[in-house]
């Protein structure tokens, strides 16, 4: 998903890669290498910019908080949640508070049920867009059935149309 991402697309990403401490380092590098879009692993204290992808640093929950007007990304060393750290739906329930007018969540294979909670959460707050990855196109339908059960996905797409799905709905500059 993330190299078809434009590099003029009008939001930052977050994304949570459920991975343990050490690797997401050379994941950011391995997708910045073959991506147009800027993808880095996400720092303490990086303030949010569109056109970049930040990726959560493995073994630590990552929040977004708003200071001073701006997006800026934090981390916390908590206990596991669904069973996993990092944890999307720390994420996902840290945007409520954003400045953010709608919020584009994306829901991709794995197993367990992290981010159905916070997208839950979220959509409480905030216009949220949830695409989730169909059942064809993954490895393991175990986060994208749970956010589809739960009645929170507002559309169900192959892999490789995804891109072009976050596209249509943020747009570019």
């Amino acid at each position: 998903v993330i190299p078809r991402l434009p590099k003029n697309l009008n939001a930052p990403v977050v994304l949570v890669q459920h991975m343990p401490s050490g690797f997401t380092a050379s994941l950011a590098h391995y997708l910045d290498s073959m991506s147009v879009i800027n993808v880095k692993e996400a720092e303490e204290g990086d303030i949010l910019k569109a056109g970049t992808v930040y990726i959560a640093k493995g073994g630590l929950h990552l929040y977004v908080q708003l200071e001073h007007g701006q997006h800026v990304i934090h981390f916390k060393d908590g206990p596991t949640r669904e069973g996993v750290k990092p944890c999307a739906n720390y994420m996902y329930e840290s945007l409520a508070d954003s400045k953010y007018d709608e919020i584009v969540c994306v829901v991709l294979t794995g197993m367990g049920a992290d981010g159905t909670e916070g997208i839950r959460n979220l959509k409480k707050k905030k216009k949220v867009h949830v695409i989730s990855q169909n059942a064809d196109t993954c490895i393991v339908y175990g986060m994208p059935r749970a956010v589809v059960s739960a009645g929170l996905s507002d559309e169900e797409e192959p892999l490789d149309q995804i891109a072009r799905e976050i596209v249509l709905n943020i747009g570019v500059s």
